[in-house]
């Protein structure tokens, strides 16, 4: 158990889990899906599971997705479609926003 005092006693808060407000993740929270898809002959990088996030934020990472990576990409149903194979640079850059 973690110590929330100094001194000798003990903790409500189990070893190992986070202590402060806000650090536990969310079970509902929306989780990104990103696979590659190839459409004729042409390989899109599409995510999805995000379709909670709003239009307005889906259409925001799309822009900053496609200026990263030099591409072009769209918002569609609440998927977006980034074009090219771009599946281990887009998971580590999903991994960074969330943790912000």
């Amino acid at each position: 158990m973690a110590k929330l005092t100094g001194g000798e006693g003990w903790s409500l808060v189990p070893a190992g889990e986070p202590s402060g407000p806000g650090e536990r993740p969310n079970p509902r929270s929306p989780k990104p899906h990103v696979r590659l898809e190839r459409r004729m002959g042409k390989e899109v990088t599409v995510i999805a599971g995000l379709h909670t996030y709003g239009r307005d934020r889906l259409e925001r990472m799309a822009r900053e997705l496609k200026r990263t990576y030099g591409c072009g990409g769209t918002v569609k149903d609440g998927v977006i479609e980034v074009q090219g194979d771009r599946v281990e640079a887009t998971r580590a850059w999903l991994a960074e926003q969330l943790k912000r």
